[in-house]
């Protein structure tokens, strides 16, 4: 077996896998409503821990960028291991409610913070170059996890809904010890003075100065948002089709499965194809499949749902590489966070108003919508590559 370039690597590998580790995924909505919460309360839920995530993502990445990846990680696990310890004991809106918030919160200190210590520890070692390869592997073995997860969690919500929120607390808590063998890269050295101003510095950077950083970080957020829709709107799916309920698990592991295989190979696949033309299918895929599937909402479907699904592993790595490309070391963690950022906030506004078109005038209208907002933005986006002519194609 080749070794890894950095010592980092294996442990934030094995970070992943943990967190990803998700046995309440495929139950979650059916666990919250053996706890007697309706469908609105369980949406409600949803967007506090985006609009949590949302809040804390700048911040969290200036902490990461001002005190180190590695203490910025560690402060995530634990409070995603608080979260879980929390969620696994409520039984009441309100107590889910803070979980939730929690959750968020850790999730935001782990997002951006763990591609950015994986960068600058190739960037340690002179292997930056391989970032796009290692990112992907890194997504790969999360969507892998999460597709195991996805079967086990299944099963033990068979004996009881609360077995895969106590399995999640012992999951959470095992991802300690290994943020805490991290070391921090010696490329931090050099950080911007910490200063809350440094934050605006970089926003103003990000979204204003430096249009190629805008533009990508706007792409990515479009086909982020994206994906976050495409992950509530399957389970309606689904049970539109008459899938029965003891199958989920199952159809949540393979389509998991198909993400993992296609960001292992992502850099693969952009060798063989030009940066342009590699955005272009990742959009043209994204704004299909929506609209394929709100006019045929049928078992087709589901085969463009898997490609939906191999395109969300592909487009993953593929996009933050190119934000990694145009963003210095020192502020490479804030810019990945103001993408998330952007794309919570983004979707935390669209969901309800998806919810509602669904609710009033149908699933397929949802798909179509999503559909037609999402090749109006993704058009000007690679409009604007072509004219600008900063990137291959």
């Amino acid at each position: 077996m080749r070794k890894l370039p950095h010592p980092n690597i294996a442990k934030l590998f094995a970070i992943k896998g943990l967190l990803w580790f998700m046995v309440v995924m495929p139950v979650i909505v059916l666990f919250f409503q053996d706890n007697g919460l309706s469908l609105q309360e369980i949406m409600f839920l949803t967007a506090s821990y985006s609009l949590s995530v949302a809040l804390m993502e700048i911040p969290s990445g200036y902490a990461a960028d001002q005190i180190g990846r590695k203490k910025t990680l560690v402060l995530g696990c634990v409070l995603a291991f608080l979260g879980f310890g929390l969620f696994s004991l409520s039984y009441s809106f309100w107590w889910f409610l803070i979980a939730e918030v929690l959750l968020g919160i850790g999730n935001s200190f782990i997002s951006g913070a763990d591609s950015a210590l994986l960068y600058d520890s190739l960037l340690e070692v002179e292997a930056e170059d391989q970032f796009l390869k290692y990112e992907g592997r890194s997504i790969s073995i999360g969507n892998f996890s999460e597709a195991a997860a996805g079967v086990l969690g299944g099963f033990l919500a068979a004996l009881s809904f609360r077995y895969p929120a106590y399995i999640q607390v012992i999951i959470s808590f095992s991802t300690l010890p290994l943020a805490l063998n991290l070391t921090e890269p010696k490329v931090q050295k050099n950080r911007i003075q910490s200063s809350w101003n440094s934050i605006l510095k970089t926003i103003q950077f990000s979204l204003f100065e430096s249009k190629i950083v805008r533009t990508h970080i706007v792409y990515s957020s479009i086909i982020g948002v994206s994906t976050l829709t495409m992950a509530w709107l399957a389970q309606p799916l689904l049970k539109e089709l008459n899938i029965s309920m003891e199958n989920y698990g199952f159809i949540w592991a393979f389509l998991n499965g198909i993400v993992g295989v296609f960001a292992f190979f992502a850099h693969r696949l952009e060798q063989k194809i030009a940066e342009l033309k590699s955005l272009f299918m990742v959009g043209l895929i994204s704004v299909f499949t929506y609209f394929f599937i709100g006019n045929h909402v049928g078992y087709l479907s589901l085969f463009v749902l898997v490609i939906f699904y191999a395109n969300r592993g592909f487009a993953t790595p593929l996009l933050r590489n190119h934000i990694n490309i145009h963003t210095e070391s020192s502020r490479r963690a804030t810019v990945l966070s103001i993408r998330s950022f952007i794309i919570r906030i983004t979707f935390a506004i669209v969901a309800p108003f998806i919810g509602w078109i669904a609710d009033q005038y149908g699933l397929a209208s949802a798909f179509q919508f999503m559909g037609f907002f999402s090749s109006i933005s993704i058009t000007y986006c690679l409009i604007w590559f072509y004219k600008n002519k900063t990137i291959k194609y």
